[in-house]
């Protein structure tokens, strides 16, 4: 059913079709005729972050910023979904047009700059959430007007208060499309957001009687020196969960694209090997204890393959489920599947 609508989304700008695809689905949903849309995946059961997922692929945040459409997608068979970025205020983003496709090399670039109704909202929904086939992830930002020495003050409000409503929390602290961002993961700056993060975690797990886990978010566009030093960070940290990775900024793969010269960050196929290599680095060296989450370039089965042979616990798809369509869902649980259900040479991580 997707091949058919397909064209007539692409036909439309990028943006809108997004708004129409999500409407989409909540109808679908609401209809009874999710199923119609792709086959349920046979559960895969995967323990991460002290949680047992259905199974380890997930929703990237960003498709659904604001939580309005949480049902509608764990019905697409995605054993978690994360909703976000969201922010302590509202804000619009930055100026349209800022979703643009390359079809050619199955990539999206965008430069949205966390456009989303505010904590208060998404929560809102969330709530009206019956989140009875999945588990939710909130993925958390700060406000384009805040400035970095005082950044803490909105990832702090924003724990705070999505803490109840999540099953985990993420840190964003590496998309391209809010100026300044990425310097948060400059080593001190890391060091002193994180461990301000994870006090009040720890204060919160204490008020509410339950822990709930937090993992930062990183970028595909780091150094290895900047790879070593975010490693020795969120290692002495404790975190309970990386990401790797969020979009590039990096057009080296598209440079012959006329969309090229857009700026925001590039996701999609030609992120796969870049995001896969910094994936790769993390798991050796970071402690065993603290799961990846392998997210960036999937586009079949065999990439989220890729993605757990490289050192993944859980995969999340975004751009590729714009290409492919709810049927990528699917299709990766069950390479992962063969995977894990393959003799011990078939483990062997990919040379």
């Amino acid at each position: 059913m997707y091949g058919l609508a397909r064209p007539f989304l692409f036909g439309l700008d990028a943006e809108r079709a997004h708004g129409i695809g999500l409407a989409s689905l909540e109808a679908a949903y609401r209809t009874g005729t999710s199923p119609l849309l792709a086959r349920r995946p046979k559960p895969l059961p995967t323990r991460a972050f002290g949680m047992t997922f259905r199974n380890p692929v997930g929703l990237a945040a960003g498709l659904d910023k604001n939580g309005a459409h949480i049902d509608a997608l764990l019905a697409l068979g995605f054993g978690f979904v994360e909703v976000g970025t969201v922010t302590p205020e509202p804000q619009a983003g930055n100026s349209k047009p800022r979703m643009f496709r390359l079809p050619r090399h199955q990539a999206i670039i965008n430069r949205l700059g966390f456009n989303n109704d505010g904590i208060h909202a998404l929560l809102r929904n969330v709530g009206r959430a019956r989140r009875r086939d999945g588990l939710l992830g909130i993925n958390i930002g700060k406000n384009k007007d805040t400035p970095n020495e005082l950044a803490a003050s909105d990832y702090l409000f924003c724990l705070e208060h999505v803490y109840p409503a999540a099953d985990y929390v993420t840190v964003n602290i590496s998309s391209p499309n809010t100026a300044g961002l990425r310097e948060l993961q400059e080593e001190q700056a890391l060091r002193r957001l994180i461990g301000t993060l994870r006090d009040e975690q720890e204060r919160l797990a204490s008020k509410h009687g339950k822990y709930v886990p937090m993992l930062v978010k990183v970028a595909p566009d780091l150094s290895d020196d900047d790879i070593d030093a975010a490693a020795r960070v969120l290692g002495d940290m404790r975190v309970d969960g990386v990401i790797a990775t969020n979009t590039t900024v990096s057009r080296i793969a598209v440079q012959e694209d006329p969309l090229a010269r857009e700026t925001g960050g590039l996701s999609g196929e030609p992120l796969m090997n870049k995001s896969t290599a910094v994936l790769r680095m993390l798991r050796t060296r970071l402690p065993d204890s603290i799961p990846l989450v392998g997210v960036g370039g999937i586009l079949s089965g065999a990439d989220a393959a890729k993605k757990m042979a490289a050192g993944a616990s859980l995969v999340q798809c975004y751009t590729g489920l714009i290409y492919r369509g709810p049927a990528l869902v699917g299709e990766c649980v069950e390479a992962i599947r063969r995977r894990k259900e393959a003799p011990s040479r078939g483990n062997l991580p990919n040379r």
